[in-house]
């Protein structure tokens, strides 16, 4: 009786053993749920706040379709009648008064700066909304140089910077000024909103 017990003891141990004491199998269980958690991921936002001495403030939100990120921004305290720069940073850090600690554009893959009809530009890269008389803007774009969440150039966890100039496209980052918004890109709730 004794050793029929220790054998069903030691047949269940010996199957459990590859699961729980390998560590690459263990790794693979864990980067797929992993990624699978992350690839439910939809939707992201960035609530937009002024920089130290700006007004600028609102929302850009991030839906996730296919391949592709629909870009949706509705931005308030900008110069009225004046188009202003909009970039996704390198880090999602608004701390600095000025949005400098938000680092540089976000450009995983090294290319040279662009507006968005240009095929090879930093992920970062949205180009310009313009402010109507009131100073406020609607914008929308969808690009597929990013994802929300994905393996391809994820953005979450990253910063929207809103510039005060233009993006004319010049090198090294489109000559846009100071940074009078940040917000940093986070999951969004989808749920129903009360």
């Amino acid at each position: 009786m004794k050793t029929s017990i220790a054998l069903v003891a030691l047949a269940a141990i010996s199957t459990l053993t590859p699961s729980v004491l390998s560590p690459a199998r263990a790794a693979e269980h864990v980067d797929k749920a992993h990624g699978e958690g992350w690839a439910t991921i939809k939707k992201a936002v960035a609530v937009i706040h002024p920089t130290q001495g700006n007004q600028c403030h609102g929302a850009v939100e991030f839906t996730q379709d296919g391949d592709k990120i629909k870009v949706v921004a509705h931005i308030e305290g900008l110069t009225a009648g004046q188009k202003h720069a909009i970039h996704v940073h390198q880090f999602g850090d608004c701390s600095a008064s000025d949005g400098m600690s938000a680092g540089g554009h976000y450009n995983p893959e090294g290319h040279e700066h662009g507006l968005p009809e240009k095929g090879k530009r930093h992920a970062g890269d949205l180009g310009n909304l313009t402010a109507d008389s009131a100073g406020k803007a609607h914008y929308e774009i969808t690009v597929d140089n990013i994802t929300i969440a994905g393996v391809k150039n994820p953005i979450i966890g990253r910063a929207v910077i809103v510039h005060a100039k233009v993006d004319d496209g010049g090198q090294p980052v489109g000559n846009a000024g100071a940074r009078i918004g940040c917000g940093v890109i986070g999951i969004a709730n989808t749920g129903e909103k009360k």
